[in-house]
Parts: C-alpha cells; structure tokens; sequence
C-alpha cells in the first residue's frame, strides 16, 4: 500500500475518531462485557463467579421470563402488522393534493416526538376505568368500558393501541416511498383501464415492498425491545401481564442488581432479534421488487 493511501486511511480515521471511540468504548466493550457476564454470577457489589451455563439453564427453568417472552411476542404480534396499517394508511391520506396537507402532516408527525413519560400520562387518563375518556364515551353508548391498564385481558391491546401515537416517522418514510413512484406507471395503467385497487396491487404495492422491508426489521426490532410504555403505564402489572423481556432484563439488572442473570437473558433477546431478522432478509428475496430490476 502506498504512502498517500495510508495517509488518507488516516486522515479518513482521524475524522471519524468520535464516532469510533464512541462505538468502542459504549457498544463494543459492553457487547463483548455482558457475554462473559452471563456465563458468571456478578452483582455490583461482588466479586465476579464463574458459574459456566447455569444462568441459561436457569432462564429456562424461569417461568416469569417465559412470561415475560410471550408478552413481547404478543406485543411484537401486535404492534407491527397494526403500525404498518396505519402508518401506510395514513401515507396515502397525506399524499392527496389537500392545501393542508403540511399542516395535516406534522399534526401527525408531532406526537413521535412527544416524550414517553408525558405521554404515558395523557394514556393513563385515557383509559383510567372511571375517568377516563374513552370510558365515558363508551357510556353514551350504553356500553361498559373495561378496566383497560389494570386488566389482565386488556392491558396489552391498550399499550398496543397507545403505541400507535409514534406512527409519524413511518408515515414520513412510507410517504416518501410513495412519492417516489413515477406517475408514468400510474398514466399508463388508467391508459390501460386498470381500476385503483388494481393499480395499488400491481403497481404501488410491489414498488414499496423495499421500505414494508426496512419498516418490518426496524418495527420489530423496536417491538421487541419495548420498554417504556410498559414501564411507564403498568411498571408491567396487573399480575406481570405486561412484563416485556426488556423490563425483566432491568429489573433484574438495576432492581436485583443480578448482572450475570440479567446478561444471559440479554443474550437470549439478542439471539431472538437476530433470527427474526435473518428470516425477513431470507424470505425477502421472494417478496421484496426493486424498480429496475
């Protein structure tokens, strides 16, 4: 390798230094960390043990991780196949040619970048079970509102509703996946008398299927790694009904101050997050179109 090449290899590496020693010193090292603790038995105030496979053997003899487990799955069930619905339901309404479009469109957008906690208490309000508003117009109706939060049936599909208050930023990407479409297609195929739920299957579906793709793999990574809402409404009551997989990773690390336990079951969402996402970018090859192509 010549000298001028090493010299801006370096140059190149000086200037993203701070994101490197970033990523090293708050991603890598803890990454690398945590898999040597979870084969250990390591609390903040002791000595490091080690213990070889007990932590996993543990987890699987735990029947509150099982629970936790399927509560995310069920979230993740939940959140993304509805969050791909009305973020693309309302990408389509917000590329209409309306004057107020913009307005219509940050009015949406705005809530995503509400912060959690504030918002969890306007949802607290929204589905107390004798305050709240929802209740009460179901009332005008003659209908009795469940307990919603503080009912184990309910206290999932209401955090799963709830959630939808940060479809902004997909509607955004879905948006401008759609404006991307050239309308020649769309002239072509009225030319050839095609109606629009022809011209959605044909056209507009298959030309946005690359950013369905990223949506899926990011949405569910998100899913699965739901933490806030839970935390915030429940603390993941009634009973652990809402206790996601990443709730029980904190409160066995920063509650139990059990870092070795809390570790392995890091490992085990990262094994679970990697397999989905391997699945979606296999199955992609058959689904996913690239205009071009």
């Amino acid at each position: 390798m010549k000298k001028k090449e090493l010299r801006e290899i370096g140059k190149g590496l000086i200037f993203i230094s701070p994101w490197l020693i970033g990523f090293i010193v708050f991603t890598l090292i803890p990454f690398i960390a945590s898999f040597y603790y979870s084969f250990t038995e390591f609390s903040i105030t002791t000595d490091v043990k080690w213990v070889g496979t007990e932590n996993y053997k543990r987890i699987f003899n735990d029947p509150l991780f099982w629970k936790s487990l399927k509560n995310t799955l069920v979230f993740a069930i939940g959140l993304v196949p509805l969050g791909l619905v009305v973020a693309l339901s309302t990408a389509f309404l917000m590329n209409k040619p309306l004057k107020e479009v913009s307005f219509y469109r940050a009015a949406i957008y705005m809530p995503s970048i509400v912060p959690a906690f504030a918002f969890s208490a306007v949802v607290t309000w929204f589905f107390h079970p004798y305050l709240g508003l929802v209740n009460s117009i179901l009332e005008l109706f003659g209908i009795n509102g469940p307990l919603w939060l503080s009912s184990e049936k309910w206290v999932k599909p209401t955090i799963i509703i709830a959630a939808q208050w940060g479809v902004g930023s997909a509607m955004l990407i879905f948006s401008a996946a759609l404006k991307d479409i050239p309308k020649e297609l769309y002239e072509s195929a009225k030319i050839d008398g095609a109606k629009s739920f022809t011209m959605f299957r044909k056209i507009t579906l298959p030309l946005i299927t690359p950013t369905i793709l990223y949506y899926l793999i990011t949405s569910t990574i998100g899913a699965l790694q739901i933490f806030d809402l839970p935390m915030l409404l429940t603390n993941g009551g009634p009973a652990n009904a809402s206790m996601s997989l990443s709730m029980y990773i904190y409160k066995h690390a920063f509650t139990y101050t059990n870092m070795g336990y809390a570790s392995a079951l890091s490992w085990i969402l990262f094994f679970l997050t990697f397999v989905l996402t391997i699945i979606y970018f296999i199955t992609s090859k058959k689904w996913v179109y690239y205009f071009g192509n």
